[in-house]
């Protein structure tokens, strides 16, 4: 049975960009998988990335993230598909950061038979049937089970083994179930000191197969420490003075937390169990499953880097970290098991680390070269190879990816640019190509009349008028000599306020607010308007302008967006509650997946409100009921359903402060002609939903469609982009 690709992305409330770089990051490991150097993105997790159908990304030119928020109501197909949202770095130089430095789609043919372009390379089948690891395992895919050690390479490797003569008094972790291909990879790894005893641990690093720690802790050994090994275990007298943890607490803690089907992976295993002083009858080394000839073997250090493409045991840091360690070797065998040997031998690490060497030796004679001498060398020497990118890596591996557009696409080297091409020919040659490619760019555009700078001011002008209207409410009236502070204390109780004034205009005093989220406004509008506060029974309204008549359509649909599906808004909390705290006092409500509690992006302050997002839907409803009235720590609670994702949130809090000073002199100037085209500008902007729309759905599922708002980076300013992203599912809805 075919398996379904899902997407998760640590998004919620996080409100911070992402930049080109990461986003290439997420591209090439979408598009390559763990080949080619290319690893999962930290920011996201691609799962099953190997049944993957293709990548389709959607270019909108010259289009930031308040084209998405003004004409939000038009993007009716975008914001009720895509769940996964983020704010988008803006680019000088869009095109060359998306699709990497130094494309050349001309493969080249070495002499030496292999097949190349810049650094990367695919070794000949032919070639293979030599490598040691081949040899090993065979080219066939296998379960996790075959990559054991057995006992007699165990014997052989000084794994400690039950009734062996040197591991008397060894605990053994009673992990004794048969072990299947579906049993449980656990990552493992210490740092040890040398005492008088020999060597003993003095931290203990586990974690499980998605490489969550699970067990992070300092070991104070049972004898006088004689070299603490800093340099290497990043361990100090200092930090091991106020451990109390001895070796026999690690070990009943790890027979706790191993079921009994746990297989072991680490990098040289054998010395870790050695120093924990345990057995353990089923273990992946990952320095033999990456086998070499004549017993040598790799370092993590260079397996990392050349295999997941991540660096561990930087020379910046001191000492190791065992949790990165132990997490880069799980990853490893890992990426063994799902790639198989052949995919293995082909990464050609030989000639991987032999080049690496070789580079090390070069830099060591730069470095020592006194100033002044070898000028000439230097001029002949070629210019430095620029950044691969992976649609060379694309080309070389068979599969050809697919460039569509009518604009910008001449600025990489990649395809001629035709400026003739309308949006409508676009679609129809990429309804026609993207099934036949596993990696497509497709840009649309609006056309020159509709980007210019000026229209841009008065877009963001917009937005933000219209955005501070909705933060915004009054309430009245009161009497003359009301008490603000009761006024403000009701209020605050519904989320954090940015400011508050008292209007003078009118016959009795009325209270403007605004607050920092959306939420909070509504919840002061829904349940304050005919409430008693500070002695008078008032209303709560926004402001009655032209952009707000239609205030309550678009919060019932930011209501509905996809994104805000399953989390709720809870205000009222105490400031002195930590994050810890919070966790606590939810965690009896079910399905609880994240909590994330806003900030001032300035003084780092938390706010009096949060955001719970919830697995099910029918969870986050329930939660609404229960908390509802709720009180924690003396605090009444109140709570409704989410508005504003965590890339909103952080756009609203920079247009608060940032005093509406972006665009200003050109706005007033240019006002009427953005008024006489806005019209026109949604029709065009309801037609481009209607074809990505398209799109979309004659993809295949388990298709990555990514739509980029790539945003404006120019001397007139510059406007942050947007980026909405998921994987097609057999409902049409992108999978999360």
């Amino acid at each position: 049975q075919e398996k379904s690709c899902r997407l998760s992305a640590a998004l919620l409330g996080e409100g911070s960009e992402i930049s080109q770089e990461q986003l290439y990051e997420l591209l090439k490991y979408a598009a390559l998988g763990k080949c080619h150097s290319a690893a999962q993105p930290g920011w996201c997790h691609i799962y099953h990335q190997s049944h993957l159908a293709g990548v389709v990304v959607v270019v909108l030119h010259e289009m930031s993230q308040l084209h998405f928020y003004r004409f939000y109501l038009q993007f009716k197909h975008l914001r009720k598909v895509f769940q996964h949202r983020f704010t988008l770095t803006p680019s000088a130089n869009f095109p060359v950061s998306l699709y990497g430095e130094g494309t050349n789609l001309k493969p080249q043919n070495t002499p030496q038979g292999l097949t190349s372009t810049s650094s990367e390379c695919i070794t000949k089948s032919s070639d293979l049937q030599c490598d040691p690891i081949i040899r090993r395992y065979g080219e066939k895919k296998q379960g996790l089970t075959s990559y054991t050690l057995t006992l007699e390479e165990q014997r052989q490797n000084d794994y400690p083994i039950e009734g062996s003569p040197g591991c008397k008094g060894y605990i053994s972790t009673e992990c004794d179930q048969q072990r299947t291909d579906s049993s449980p990879l656990f990552g493992l790894d210490c740092e040890m000191c040398l005492t008088a005893k020999g060597n003993e641990v003095t931290r203990v690093s586990l974690v499980d197969a998605r490489g969550q720690c699970l067990l992070n802790e300092l070991v104070k050994p049972e004898s006088a420490v004689l070299n603490y090994r800093t340099r290497f275990s990043g361990i100090t007298k200092k930090m091991l003075l106020p451990v109390k943890t001895r070796l026999s607490d690690i070990q009943t803690r790890l027979k706790k937390m191993l079921p009994h089907d746990a297989v072991l992976v680490g990098h040289s295993l054998n010395s870790d169990l050695q120093a924990l002083e345990m057995i353990h009858p089923s273990v992946i080394d990952t320095s033999l499953l990456f086998a070499r000839s004549e017993g040598r073997r790799f370092k993590l250090k260079f397996l990392a880097k050349a295999v997941l493409g991540k660096e561990i045991q930087c020379e910046q840091k001191l000492g190791h970290d065992p949790t990165e360690d132990a997490r880069a070797a799980l990853e490893l065998a890992q990426f063994f098991i799902e790639q198989g040997p052949t995919k293995v031998a082909e990464l050609n690490l030989e000639m991987l680390l032999t080049a690496e060497k070789l580079a090390e030796v070069s830099q060591n004679k730069a470095a020592l070269q006194p100033q002044g001498c070898g000028f000439q060398e230097q001029l002949n020497e070629p210019p430095p190879l620029s950044k691969p990118c992976f649609l060379d890596c694309l080309q070389v591996t068979g599969q050809k990816p697919l460039l569509l557009g009518r604009q910008g696409l001449d600025s990489s080297g990649l395809c001629q640019s035709n400026l003739s091409t309308s949006n409508k020919q676009i679609l129809q040659r990429a309804l026609e190509d993207v099934p036949l490619s596993k990696f497509s760019i497709i840009q649309f555009s609006l056309g020159p009349e509709y980007i210019a700078s000026h229209l841009h001011a008065g877009l963001y002008e917009k937005v933000r008028s219209k955005l501070t209207d909705m933060l915004t409410i009054y309430a009245g009236p009161f009497e003359e000599n009301f008490c603000m502070k009761s006024v403000k204390r009701e209020f605050g109780r519904c989320g954090p306020i940015q400011s508050l004034r008292v209007v003078t205009e009118t016959f009795q005093p009325y209270v403007c607010i605004q607050y920092e989220v959306l939420e909070a406004a509504q919840l002061a509008v829904e349940g304050l308007n005919g409430a008693e506060v500070a002695g008078s029974c008032i209303k709560v309204q926004r402001p009655v302008t032209a952009a707000m008549l239609d205030c309550n359509v678009l919060i019932k649909e930011l209501e509905l967006d996809v994104e805000n599906e399953g989390v709720i808004y809870v205000a009222g909390l105490k400031k002195s509650l930590t994050e810890t705290d919070l966790q606590e006092e939810f965690s009896q409500l079910k399905d609880l997946e994240t909590l994330f509690l806003p900030k001032d992006l300035q003084s780092g302050k938390h706010r009096n409100c949060c955001f719970l997002k919830f697995q099910k839907s029918q969870s986050a409803v329930d939660a609404l009921e229960a908390i509802n009235g709720w009180t924690m720590k003396g605090s009444e609670l109140r709570s409704r359903n989410a508005l504003a994702p965590g890339h909103l949130w952080r756009w609203i809090w920079q247009m608060n402060h940032s005093n509406g000073k972006q665009g200003k002199h050109i706005f007033y100037e240019k006002m009427e002609q953005l008024s006489d085209s806005e019209q026109d500008l949604r029709k065009k902007v309801k037609k481009l939903d209607h074809r990505i729309k398209k799109l979309y759905r004659s993809l295949q599922n388990n298709t990555l469609c990514v739509v980029l708002f790539p945003g404006v980076n120019s001397t007139h300013g510059s406007q942050s982009g947007l980026g909405l992203m998921g994987i097609k599912n057999d409902e049409g809805r992108s999978a999360c």
